[in-house]
C-alpha cells in the first residue's frame, strides 16, 4: 500500500510535466510559424531546449523529493495512508471544487481554441482563394498567399495565448501573472499585426497597380499613371515606416516607464507625410508642366527645342520650392520657429555670396544665354574659351549653373555656363557648306 501511494505521488508530478511539456511545446510551435520572431528561429529552439531541460530537471528533483520524504517517513514508522490522507483534510474542500472547475473550464478553453484555430486555417484558406481570383486579379499572388499564411499563424499564435493566459485565471493563479500576461499578449498583438499590414498594404497597391494598368488609356486620367509609376515603392517605404512608428508607439504606450516618449511618434508620422506629400506633389506638379507645354502636337522644331530648354529649369525650379516649403513645415511639426533660422541663413548667405562669385556668375550667365537664345536643347554646338578645351556636341540640357552638352563620340561634357567661352552654333537657321567637286573635262 506504501508503494502504491509513492508510486501516485510520483506519477501526478511526472503527468503534470507532461502536460506543462506539452503546453510549452505548442507555444513555442507557434511563435517558430509566426513572422513576429521567424527570423530569430534558431534562438528560438535554444530557449526552447533550455526550457525543457529546466523542466525535466524539476521532475526528476521533485520525484526524488518525494521518494526521499516518503522514505523518512517509513524510517520513523509513520503510516503513509494516514499521513496522506490528513494533508488532503487539511486542504479547504472548497480548494478542490475550486480546482475541479479551474481544471474544467481550461480544457474546455484549450478545445475552443483547437476548434477555432481549424476553423480559423479553413476560412482563411477560402478568403486567400478569392482574394486571388477577384476579377482575375493579375498581381502577385505570392504576396497574397504570404499575407494570408501570416495573418494565419499571428491569428493562431493568439488564440492560444488568450487561452494560455484564461487558464491562469481560471487556475485562480495570482493576479500578478494574468496582468503582465495580458500587457505580453496586447504587445505580442501591436507587434503581430504591425508586421502583417506592410503585406497587406504591398498586395494592395500590387492589385491597384495591375489594375491601373489594365485600364489605363489615351481617353481617361490613367494615362498618367505610368509615368508616375516610379513613385510606387517610395510611396511602399513611406508606408511601412509610418506603421512601424505606430507600432512602437502603441508599444512604449504599453510600458508605463517610458510611456511619455509616445508623444514623439505622431511628430514623426507627419514629418514622414510631409515628405511623401512633398515628393509627389512635386512630380504631379512637373507632369502638369510638361502636358502643358507639350500638349499642342503642331509645334515647330525651335519651339520645341525652348520648351525642352525650359524644362530642366522648371524641373530644378520647382524641386528646390518644393523641399525649401517641406523643410519648413518639418520644422514647424518640431515645434521650432523657423524665422530666426531664415534670417540667420539670410545673413550667411550674403556673407557666402561674396566669397561664391563664380556661382554668382554662373547662374547669372545661364540666365541670359536663355534670354538672349544663343542654343536651345538639341542644337549642335562649339564652346569654350580658346585658350582651353573646345567643347562640341549637342545640347542635352540648359540648367542653372552648367550645361550639358553630349560629344558625337558619346561623352557628355559638363561646363560651367560662367566658362561657356565663345560660341558656334552650328543649328542656327542655316550653314553654307564649301565643296570641292572633280569634273572630267570631256
Amino acid at each position: 500500500m506504501n508503494l502504491l501511494i509513492i508510486l501516485a505521488e510520483v506519477s501526478l508530478v511526472i503527468f503534470v510535466f507532461f502536460l506543462v511539456n506539452w503546453l510549452v511545446s505548442k507555444v513555442f510551435k507557434l511563435l517558430l510559424k509566426a513572422s513576429v520572431v521567424k527570423s530569430e528561429g534558431r534562438s528560438i529552439k535554444t530557449l526552447r531546449q533550455n526550457i525543457t531541460g529546466l523542466l525535466i530537471a524539476t521532475c526528476l528533483v521533485l520525484c526524488i523529493l518525494i521518494v526521499g520524504a516518503n522514505g523518512f517517513l517509513l524510517y520513523r514508522g509513520a503510516n503513509l495512508q494516514q499521513y496522506t490522507l490528513l494533508l488532503i483534510h487539511r486542504v479547504p474542500p472548497g480548494f478542490w471544487v475550486t480546482l475541479g472547475i479551474g481544471i474544467a473550464q481550461s480544457i474546455g478553453i484549450l478545445v475552443l481554441a483547437a476548434i477555432a484555430q481549424k476553423f480559423l486555417h479553413s476560412w482563411l484558406k477560402v478568403a486567400s482563394i478569392r482574394a486571388k481570383n477577384i476579377e482575375q486579379n493579375t498581381a502577385d499572388d505570392k504576396s497574397i498567399d504570404t499575407f494570408f499564411d501570416n495573418l494565419n499563424n499571428i491569428v493562431t499564435c493568439g488564440i492560444w495565448l488568450w487561452a494560455v493566459i484564461s487558464c491562469s485565471q481560471f487556475l485562480k493563479l495570482p493576479a500578478v501573472v494574468s496582468q503582465y500576461s495580458y500587457i505580453l499578449l496586447r504587445i505580442y498583438i501591436i507587434i503581430a499585426v504591425g508586421l502583417l499590414i506592410p503585406k497587406a498594404v504591398t498586395a494592395i497597391i500590387d492589385s491597384l497597380d495591375a489594375l491601373s494598368i489594365r485600364y489605363s488609356s489615351p481617353d481617361n486620367l490613367l494615362r498618367f499613371y505610368d509615368r508616375l509609376r516610379h513613385l510606387i515603392p517610395f510611396l511602399k517605404r513611406c508606408l511601412e515606416f509610418v506603421i512601424y512608428v505606430c507600432v512602437a508607439t502603441l508599444v512604449i504606450q504599453q510600458v508605463q516607464l517610458i510611456a511619455n516618449i509616445a508623444v514623439f511618434g505622431s511628430r514623426i508620422v507627419k514629418i514622414i507625410g510631409i515628405i511623401l506629400i512633398s515628393r509627389v506633389l512635386f512630380e504631379v506638379v512637373y507632369l502638369l508642366v510638361e502636358e502643358v507645354l507639350f500638349k499642342d502636337r503642331n509645334l515647330s522644331e525651335i519651339q520645341t527645342s525652348r520648351r525642352l530648354t525650359l524644362v530642366p529649369l522648371i524641373r530644378s525650379f520647382l524641386q528646390y520650392l518644393v523641399y525649401f516649403g517641406a523643410a519648413v513645415s518639418i520644422l514647424y511639426t518640431l515645434d521650432i520657429n523657423p524665422t530666426p533660422i531664415l534670417a540667420g541663413a539670410g545673413i550667411v548667405g550674403i556673407a557666402v555670396g561674396f566669397g561664391a562669385q563664380t556661382l554668382v556668375n554662373d547662374i547669372v550667365c545661364g540666365f541670359f544665354i536663355l534670354f538672349e537664345n544663343y542654343y536651345l536643347v538639341g542644337d549642335y554646338i562649339q564652346a569654350g574659351k580658346s585658350e582651353d578645351k573646345i567643347v562640341e556636341g549637342i545640347v542635352e540640357a540648359i540648367e542653372l549653373r552648367t550645361t550639358r552638352v553630349r560629344h558625337p563620340n558619346g561623352q557628355l561634357q559638363i561646363i560651367r555656363n560662367g566658362d561657356i567661352g565663345s560660341i558656334t552654333n552650328y543649328s542656327k537657321q542655316y550653314i553654307f557648306a564649301v565643296v570641292e567637286v572633280s569634273v572630267p573635262y570631256k
